[in-house]
C-alpha cells in the first residue's frame, strides 16, 4: 500500500533540515573562531574540537538519511528536536570548554597573584626586620651614651699603666660608671679620645657624662693620697740628712742610716760601683742627691732612699751627653768624680767659681800637693765649724786633706748637678790657691803662686 503524504509536513521538515544545516554551519564557524583564538595555548584542545566537528557532520548526515525515510510529522519533529537537542548539548560542551579555560587563565592569574603578593610580603617582613634591627641598635646606642642613673656615692677605678681604652671600658661597666662598655669604645673612637688617659686611682660618681669621664681620664685627676714633701739642701751629709727627716718625724734616724749601710738594696748603676773601701764612713755618701721631694705618706726609709737614689741617676741625663766619655779623658771613676764634685760643693757658694775651684782641685792633684780642703777636715771631725784651728787640720783621717795627699775615700757630701757639672768640665787655670773673701759675698780671690795667695789672704781681711 502506498504512503500518501502531506506536502506541508515536507516543507516543514526541509525548513528543519535547513535550519538545523544553518545552525552546524554556525557552529563550525564559531569552532574555527575559538580554535583560532586558543590555537597558540590550547594544541590538545583543537585536535578535540576537529573531532567533535567531524562527529557533528556524521550525525547531521544520519538525521538528513533518516529524516528521509521518516513517514510521520511526529517523527519529523521529533528528528528536529533531537538535533536541537543535539546542538544546545553542543553549545554546551563549547560553553564549558570556554569556561574551563577561563577557570584555567583565571586559575593562573591567580596563582602570579599569590606569587606577587607573597614576594610583596616577604619583602615587607625584610624591611621590617631591617628597620627593627636599626631601630633596636639606635635605641641601644642612643641609650648606651646616657649616664648610668645618679648616685650619691663614689666608686674607686685604677687604672694600671699601659691598659688599653677597651680594657678602661670595661673596668668602668664593671663598677658600674657607664651602661654599655662597647658604645662607650665606639664613642671614644669618633672622637678620637683614648690615647691620652692617665694611669692611676680615680674617684667617680654614676651619673657622670661620658665626656666627664673621659676629660677626668685625660687630665689625670687621679685621687690625692697624703703625701709628705721634704727638701734635702745641696752639700748636706747623710748624718744631717737623717738628722733633718728625724726632725720632720718623717724617718727614724737610726733607721734611716741602717738601711743607708746596705747598698745591695737600691737599684742604681752608679751605687754598684762603689769601692768595698773600709774607710769609707757612709756608702751612699753623696749619691743622695740634693732635691725637693714629695712622696706618698707613710713611705719607708728604704723608699726613701731609693728615691733620692733614682734621682741622681735622672738628674745625670741632663749632663752633655759625652760625660761618659769625658769622664774617661780624666781619667776618673764615677766615685772619684762625684768626690770631687762633693769637694766642689762644699767649698763653692757661687755657681760661677765652681769650674774655677774644679780647676784648683785637678791643679793641685797633677802636682802631688796636699788638697789642703777646709771641708774634708769637718768631715773628718763629723761636725761643722765655721773656724778650723790649727789643731784641727790635724785630726788623723782618710778625710783629713791637709794630712793626706790625693781625694778622700768618698764624697764628704751630696753635689747638686752644678758642682757635678763643674768636676767633669773644669776651669783651665793655673791657679793653686784661693781664699774667701770676708765681704759677705762668699767669692773667692784665686791665686797662682803661694806669695800671691798670701797677698789674697791679707786682701780679703781688710775689706
Amino acid at each position: 500500500m502506498m504512503d500518501q503524504r502531506d506536502p506541508r509536513r515536507d516543507e516543514h521538515r526541509d525548513a528543519a533540515r535547513d535550519l538545523a544545516r544553518d545552525e552546524a554551519r554556525d557552529d563550525v564557524k564559531k569552532q574555527e573562531q575559538k580554535e583560532a583564538h586558543h590555537q597558540a595555548h590550547h594544541e590538545e584542545k583543537h585536535a578535540e574540537d576537529v573531532n567533535q566537528e567531524e562527529c557533528v557532520e556524521r550525525e547531521l548526515e544520519v538525521r538528513k538519511s533518516a529524516a528521509s525515510e521518516e513517514s510521520v510529522d511526529h517523527g519529523d519533529h521529533a528528528e528536529a528536536e533531537g538535533q536541537e537537542a543535539d546542538t544546545d548539548d553542543e553549545e554546551h560542551a563549547e560553553f564549558a570548554d570556554d569556561e574551563e579555560y577561563e577557570a584555567d587563565a583565571d586559575s593562573e592569574a591567580r596563582s602570579r597573584t599569590n606569587v606577587r603578593r607573597i614576594g610583596l610580603i616577604v619583602a615587607c617582613c625584610i624591611m621590617l626586620v631591617l628597620l627593627g634591627t636599626a631601630l633596636g641598635v639606635g635605641m641601644f646606642v642612643a641609650n648606651g651614651l646616657h649616664p648610668v642613673e645618679a648616685q650619691d656615692r663614689e666608686v674607686r677605678i685604677k687604672i694600671e699603666p699601659g691598659m688599653t681604652s677597651a680594657k678602661i671600658a670595661q673596668l668602668l661597666e664593671e663598677h658600674g660608671l657607664i651602661r654599655s662598655e662597647f658604645v662607650f669604645r665606639y664613642y671614644l673612637k669618633v672622637k678620637g679620645e683614648g690615647s691620652r688617659f692617665q694611669a692611676g686611682e680615680y674617684l667617680m660618681k654614676p651619673g657622670m657624662e661620658l665626656d666627664e669621664i673621659i676629660s677626668m681620664l685625660n687630665r689625670g685627676d687621679t685621687v690625692k693620697e697624703p703625701t709628705i714633701k721634704f727638701t734635702i739642701p745641696e752639700g748636706y751629709t747623710i748624718e744631717r740628712i737623717a738628722d733633718k727627716l728625724a726632725e720632720e718625724r718623717i724617718v727614724d734616724r737610726d733607721v734611716f742610716l741602717e738601711m743607708a749601710a746596705k747598698t745591695d738594696l737600691y737599684d742604681s748603676e752608679y751605687v754598684k760601683e762603689i769601692p768595698a773601701d773600709e774607710d769609707i764612713v757612709h756608702a751612699l755618701e753623696g749619691y743622695l742627691f740634693p732635691e725637693t721631694y714629695e712622696m706618698r705618706a707613710g713611705s719607708t726609709e728604704q723608699e726613701i732612699i731609693q728615691r733620692m737614689v733614682s734621682e741622681l741617676s735622672r738628674k745625670l741625663a741632663q749632663l752633655p751627653e759625652d760625660w761618659p766619655q769625658r769622664l774617661e779623658e780624666l781619667g776618673l771613676t764615677f766615685h772619684e768624680m762625684l768626690t770631687i764634685a762633693s769637694l766642689i760643693e762644699r767649698e763653692a757658694a757661687v755657681d760661677a767659681e765652681r769650674p774655677l775651684i774644679a780647676g784648683v782641685i785637678y791643679n793641685r792633684l797633677k802636682q802631688d800637693m796636699l788638697l789642703q780642703i777646709d771641708a774634708t777636715v769637718q768631715y773628718a771631725l763629723g761636725e761643722h765649724k765655721e773656724v778650723l784651728l790649727i789643731v784641727d787640720t790635724e785630726v788623723d783621717s782618710p778625710y783629713n786633706t791637709y794630712k793626706v795627699k790625693g781625694l778622700p775615700p768618698g764624697p764628704i757630701a751630696s753635689p747638686g748637678l752644678e758642682s757635678i757639672r763643674a768636676a767633669l768640665y773644669p776651669a783651665e787655670t793655673s791657679y793653686l790657691f784661693y781664699v774667701t773673701k770676708k765681704d759677705g759675698s762668699q767669692e773667692h780671690l784665686f791665686a797662682e803662686t803661694y806669695q800671691e795667695h798670701l797677698r789674697n789672704i791679707e786682701l780679703s781681711k781688710s775689706q
